[in-house]
């Protein structure tokens, strides 16, 4: 992901959530120099992005969105999937994560590929009408020795750093 690419990735922000990132949430994150990627279709349309902040071996996914169009086509799970590569290739031993409590579909999303609820931060989100919603922290752990989540790779990930 590139600041070039954010008008496309705003527009799916902007439809994917009540409460979006902002421009200046992902121009901050690639400055900082997050991991940031962008999921392509094969004819080059944005379908997703994820941007995901490096610690002392482990990583915290901060934003991860599949146009709300193009959900439930495994676009997410491939997603993750390239998160946890690039992860294992840096040395991490851990995957973090919030999600909003009442986000049930990605709370699945995440189990089934392995994130272990671990705690809940309370307040965390902002929600409607000066209210707060609870996150739900999920850990996924990185043993070198963990294969692969989910059937293999199919040569059909079209993902552009």
């Amino acid at each position: 992901m590139q600041v070039s690419d954010l008008d496309a990735v705003l527009a799916i922000e902007a439809t994917a959530y009540s409460h979006p990132w902002t421009r200046g949430n992902f121009i901050d994150s690639l400055a900082a120099g997050y991991l940031a990627e962008l999921r392509l279709d094969a004819g080059g349309q944005l379908l997703g992005y994820w941007v995901a902040m490096p610690g002392f071996e482990e990583m915290h996914l901060l934003n991860i969105t599949v146009a709300p169009a193009r959900q439930g086509a495994g676009h997410g799970r491939a997603m993750l999937e390239r998160l946890r590569l690039a992860s294992l290739q840096q040395g991490d031993q851990a995957l973090w994560l919030e999600v909003r409590h009442s986000n049930l579909a990605a709370q699945q999303l995440y189990a089934r590929f392995g994130f272990e609820t671990v705690g809940v931060r309370r307040d965390y989100y902002p929600a409607d009408r000066l209210k707060r919603e609870d996150a739900v922290v999920m850990r996924l752990g990185l043993p070198a020795s963990q294969p692969p989540a989910g059937p293999e790779h199919r040569g059909d990930d079209h993902a552009v750093v």
